[in-house]
């Protein structure tokens, strides 16, 4: 898959640094001295899909730079229990204060590749898994990465780049159709999204030429239906009280896409350590 460029993520990181290390780590300060070179070792606890490498890299870059970092696995690739996935070899101060901060990316990040992929197997082909907007704020953009390194695909990636009519836009533009002919008006070289929660909205999106049909909680025959009326004309994509033991279900269904949130909100971080022990100095 495509890395994220540098400049997508290197803020994240100096931010992430400064909030844990403030004016300095006094426990390692006192402890090692400041010449003292160490090795640390990633060490994969659980059966994963690793998401976050370049991150956890790039934290150790700005505390030292020229330090040797070596991954013999990449975002996206799979890792079985008790694998060693990289080294760092460096001043132990840096490896020390870097390790924390370095995990906590690999550990969420790997989370949610893990969790995209486990919905992807599941999906078995029969339907696009989509990611949602329920991210963390300011991490978005390394979350939906992340769902990319898992195998899912992702949707939007903010208000900016599709259109998402949902069930207060209709409210307050006064109806699907008024609703579909202002977006299209407006913006007529994105894509149009609108959301349908019954039978009859679903029918005036479809009237109202809509790119793709959200349905929202709906019952699986009427999924299936909405199916067999679009025909072709939308694409349709299923919401609302996804799981992972639903998602064979609903691929049955014929309907493209289904989103879940769950991909990025509830996804637990995998275990990964860093063991770190000392290098002897020649000399």
């Amino acid at each position: 898959m495509q890395p994220l460029p540098p400049d997508a993520y290197r803020d994240i990181v100096r931010r992430a640094l400064a909030e844990d290390v403030g004016p300095g780590d006094v426990t390692t300060d006192a402890t090692v001295p400041a010449t003292q070179r160490a090795r640390g070792v990633f060490l994969v606890k659980q059966a994963c899909v690793l998401a976050g490498v370049d991150v956890a890299v790039e934290t150790f870059r700005q505390l030292e730079a020229g330090i040797d970092v070596r991954f013999a696995k990449r975002d996206g690739d799979r890792c079985d229990l008790g694998e060693e996935i990289g080294e760092v070899v460096g001043l132990a101060r840096t490896l020390l204060v870097g390790e924390r901060t370095a995990l906590n990316f690999m550990q969420r990040l790997s989370g949610i590749a893990t969790r995209a992929r486990a919905f992807v197997d599941a999906a078995a082909g029969g339907i696009t898994i989509l990611d949602t907007r329920k991210t963390t704020p300011t991490l978005r953009v390394l979350e939906k990465y992340a769902v990319a390194a898992g195998g899912a695909t992702n949707h939007r990636v903010g208000l900016f780049d599709a259109i998402l009519i949902k069930d207060n836009h209709v409210r307050l533009a006064g109806g699907v159709a008024a609703a579909v002919a202002r977006c299209r008006a407006s913006r007529p070289d994105l894509r149009l999204e609108i959301e349908a929660q019954s039978m009859e909205e679903f029918d005036a999106a479809l009237a109202a030429g809509a790119d793709i049909i959200l349905l929202d909680n709906m019952p699986l025959d009427d999924v299936r239906e909405a199916v067999r009326r679009a025909a072709g004309r939308a694409k349709i994509e299923i919401s609302g009280g996804v799981t992972l033991a639903r998602i064979p279900e609903l691929a049955s269904t014929g309907a493209d896409y289904v989103s879940a949130g769950a991909l990025t909100h509830s996804a637990p971080a995998i275990d990964i350590s860093f063991e770190i022990e000392p290098v002897t100095q020649a000399g």
